[in-house]
């Protein structure tokens, strides 16, 4: 069994010019993918921000981000938690911890671990962008983002 645990970072439109920076640091790969890039109509607002954003080096530094939907607080008190609303996370959290693993099978006994006494913000299961993806609020408070690698064709 192999899994890793990765910083994942939340911007509030920033997270393109962040992971740039840190890439200008640390050296390895980027990728960015914006919402646009997953289906949303190029003429709202969110289009270019970041969906899902990485920095990987081969030492092994890691970092990921993304751009919280700007709905999220745009004159709206700040949100209490994580949670899904149509079809967006939405969050006031500056960060997740991220755990990927290489099988639905690993990933997901330690999903059922985590689960217990923590509130789910979108179950485990297939996603577009991996095998098996799931999101949670464990019963300390952290949110967790457990995923399966899935391999990304250069763009």
């Amino acid at each position: 069994m192999s899994i890793t645990t990765t910083t994942h970072l939340n911007f509030r439109g920033n997270a393109r010019e962040a992971l740039e920076f840190y890439h200008s640091v640390f050296g390895g790969e980027i990728m960015v993918i914006t919402y646009g890039d997953f289906g949303m109509p190029k003429e709202l607002p969110d289009a270019g921000k970041t969906v899902w954003g990485q920095v990987a080096t081969d030492d092994g530094f890691r970092v990921m981000a993304y751009d919280v939907p700007s709905r999220a607080g745009a004159g709206i008190a700040p949100l209490p938690s994580t949670r899904r609303e149509n079809g967006m996370t939405l969050t006031s959290e500056p960060f997740f911890l991220s755990v990927r693993g290489e099988s639905v099978e690993e990933v997901g006994a330690l999903w059922e671990k985590l689960a217990d006494g923590a509130t789910v913000v979108e179950a485990y299961g297939p996603a577009q962008w991996a095998p098996a993806f799931g999101m949670l609020t464990d019963r300390f408070g952290i949110t967790w983002i457990l995923d399966v690698a899935a391999q990304h064709a250069d763009a």
